[in-house]
């Protein structure tokens, strides 16, 4: 019953957005509303629900993309196939992403026992991130040395202070300099994604996943994972499915 009433829900989603109403459920479903009530207490703890379902469902996409490509040393390879993963889940379920990464939901907070789904495909990101720093290749490659001290000098106290706060959480031992990049190319995926989704990109990007690709490309140069093929024409990375 649980998983019925949540798939009545996301249907909900798919029309009204996060304007669900347990009423609504109930009618659709056949049901008193009072019925629901004994499943989920209020609308928060159905959206609770619908929230760590999402989040736990894209990470599992992400880490299996991740996992998929079997050479573990082709790091490009893998930040290529886990951010393709999360652009394919975000347009099959458009709702459900709209849900975790679009506007916050009015009147609404999420409790504390989302963080751990919601860090799932951030988490996954990093630690491809990690490995190249472990593998003895510093990540910053791309970046000249100077333009690398730099960065480094150019964190504020307070940003050093969240970054390594955040690291140790993640990805510890990995530079704070390093980290920004990580993220900086998260917030650039994520942003790529939604601009699409939301249509954003509307009779300006037709060619949406060659400029995704590319996006991703540039991502992973600016963190410096290395290429995984050189081709005649220039450099094309495999990226692994």
């Amino acid at each position: 019953m649980t998983a019925e009433i949540k798939a009545v829900a996301r249907q909900h989603l798919e029309t009204d957005g996060a304007n669900l109403s347990l009423r609504g459920v109930a009618r659709d479903m056949g049901m008193v509303s009072s019925a629901v009530y004994r499943y989920f207490a209020s609308r928060d703890d159905l959206l609770t629900a619908l929230i760590l379902d999402a989040y736990n469902a894209l990470g599992e996409t992400v880490e299996a993309a991740d996992a998929a490509v079997t050479d573990r040393s082709r790091l490009r390879a893998r930040w290529l196939a886990a951010t393709r993963a999360v652009r394919r889940w975000a347009l099959a379920k458009p709702a459900e992403y709209a849900l975790i990464y679009g506007s916050p939901v009015p009147g609404y907070a999420a409790p504390p026992d989302t963080i751990a789904a919601a860090a799932r495909t951030p988490v996954a990101l990093a630690r491809i991130l990690a490995d190249a720093h472990a593998s003895g290749t510093p990540p910053s490659t791309r970046l000249s040395a100077a333009a690398h001290e730099d960065l480094a000098a150019q964190l504020t106290d307070a940003v050093r202070a969240d970054l390594a706060r955040t690291r140790d959480d993640v990805v510890p031992g990995l530079p704070e300099e390093v980290l920004l990049l990580g993220i900086t190319s998260w917030i650039q995926m994520f942003g790529t994604v939604s601009l699409e989704l939301f249509g954003q990109f509307n009779n300006v990007i037709d060619a949406r996943e060659e400029f995704f690709d590319q996006q991703m490309e540039l991502m992973a140069d600016l963190m410096g994972l290395p290429p995984t093929r050189q081709d005649g024409g220039g450099r094309r990375s495999e990226g692994g499915t």
